[in-house]
């Protein structure tokens, strides 16, 4: 069930009227953890015994874990949890990927060898929930909580049908004690999230499918060399399209729980405001990003072991970060070279002294268009199907391709160049703030102006049945 859909809009309004409706606490999550399941089995109803075997197994091992009374034990019950999970995700995910590299790998040693045909459906998801039921069964493994007493607390935890598919991945000291009592949206709880509803869809609709994904897709879809002009505005427009498309799902999750009485994380910070690219990782999929650093980079050592060991660890987290992303060597490369702009700029820091003119606003800017460059350098990797597309779309972006073609007209480069340019202006003038306490110091009338016109626009370009990008992670 998507976000920009007419049923998705009779689902949510059946939501809110029951879960507003005088029943008692614990019917209106039994409302909403049924609710969550229907949302999910919208897609594919088989894929929703995955969820529910997720949720017992966590649920128990948890518990397990908890009450383990050696480190042997409280180890062998998290191994169980983890196994359980990554082994869903290994399979339905990874499955395909492992089979075809296998196949390679048997035949460039002279072995014929030919893989069965790989078939297997990816659960729209599966890495979202994956990622947040384990850090449950980790946060109690490291004793940074105790296992909640509910189990429909937890089932609703796991299952929450806002940020199911594409997240935020909350954590469960942010979602779960919001269970322990009745939550009903006020007025105003209902009048922001509705307005975060529309920002989103207006920000998925309007700006990403309509005005970006054309140039994007025209400039990806070419599959060969095309002029300069073209390549620049089909990866300026990617940048927007995939910020536009994955904020705005995240908005929309934000505001359809607040129209419930919850509050999810904020996803994303303006990032293409960002000064350097571990400020990037703080904007941008915050909770991924914060996700991977508390149970990954700072586990296996962070920064805490050496300089030779902390640019391993930023390199293992960020290509294990390019990877959950998808099973292809590109989305590795992506993170990989992320991993490379980190240890980069840690190694400028440690070796070039503070001068006083780095806190100026041109130095600012400067080093924030450099950062802008180059993750849009990495977006080439993320976008591109193949090695081979990636690289003739960077030889296109600078002029080295043979016999480039113009592929993209001028009401496809237009759109996408204005978007774009107000894009990177508003992040860098916003950069200090948030998008939910600039919503809160505009005037009512702003807000209503703005509204409006979101409103309209959304209906002037009749709509959108595309799937959020990140659905496919």
């Amino acid at each position: 069930m998507l976000f920009n859909s007419l049923t998705f809009v009779v689902f949510f309004a059946i939501v809110v009227a029951l879960h507003h409706a005088p029943f008692s606490w614990r019917v209106k999550k039994i409302n909403l953890l049924l609710a969550s399941y229907l949302f999910y089995a919208a897609w594919n109803p088989p894929f929703v015994i995955l969820l529910m075997i997720s949720t017992i197994v966590d649920w128990k091992a948890a518990q397990w874990i908890y009450a383990a009374g050696t480190p042997a034990r409280r180890r062998a019950f998290l191994i169980l949890s983890l196994a359980v999970n990554l082994g869903f995700l290994g399979f339905f995910k990874y499955g395909g990927f492992l089979l075809e590299n296998f196949t390679h790998l048997m035949n460039s040693v002279g072995l014929a060898y030919k893989a069965p045909e790989w078939n297997i459906i990816l659960p729209v998801g599966i890495s979202f929930y994956t990622f947040q039921t384990m850090a449950y069964s980790l946060d109690v493994f490291l004793r940074r909580a105790a296992p909640t007493k509910s189990p429909l607390d937890f089932a609703l935890f796991v299952t929450f049908f806002p940020q199911l598919v594409a997240g935020p991945i909350v954590r469960p000291s942010q979602l779960v004690p919001q269970f322990a009592e009745e939550k009903r949206a006020t007025g105003a709880q209902m009048y922001w999230g509705l307005a975060l509803i529309t920002l989103g869809l207006f920000e998925k609709v309007v700006l990403a499918d309509s005005f970006l994904a054309p140039a994007a897709d025209g400039a990806f879809g070419a599959h060969r060399a095309i002029a300069p002009l073209d390549a620049w505005t089909g990866v300026l427009a990617f940048s927007g399209q995939i910020f536009f498309d994955f904020s705005g799902y995240s908005t929309i999750a934000i505001g359809a729980a607040l129209c419930l009485g919850f509050a999810l994380p904020n996803n994303f910070r303006f990032p293409y405001a960002a000064i350097g690219f571990s400020d990037f990782w703080r904007r941008w999929h915050i909770s991924l990003s914060t996700w991977l650093r508390d149970y990954l980079y700072i586990p296996i050592g962070g920064a805490r072991k050496g300089r030779a060991r902390t640019y391993v660890n930023l390199a293992v987290t960020m290509l294990l970060g390019g990877l959950w992303h998808g099973a292809n060597w590109t989305f590795v490369v992506w993170g990989g070279l992320h991993g490379v702009y980190l240890a980069g700029e840690r190694l400028l820091r440690e070796t070039v002294k503070e001068r006083a003119w780095f806190s100026s606003w041109a130095f600012r800017l400067s080093m924030a268009l450099v950062t802008y460059f180059l993750v849009n350098i990495t977006w080439v990797f993320f976008r591109a199907e193949t090695f081979k597309d990636a690289a003739i779309m960077l030889q296109s972006m600078f002029g080295l391709a043979k016999d480039p073609k113009k592929v993209l007209y001028l009401n496809e480069i237009v759109p996408a160049t204005l978007v774009v340019a107000g894009m990177v202006a508003t992040h860098w003038r916003l950069r200090a703030t948030t998008k939910e306490a600039l919503i809160e110091k505009a005037p009512p009338w702003i807000i209503v102006l703005g509204g409006t016109i979101m409103l309209f626009m959304l209906i002037i370009t009749q709509g959108s049945d595309s799937a959020f990008i990140y659905f496919q992670f």
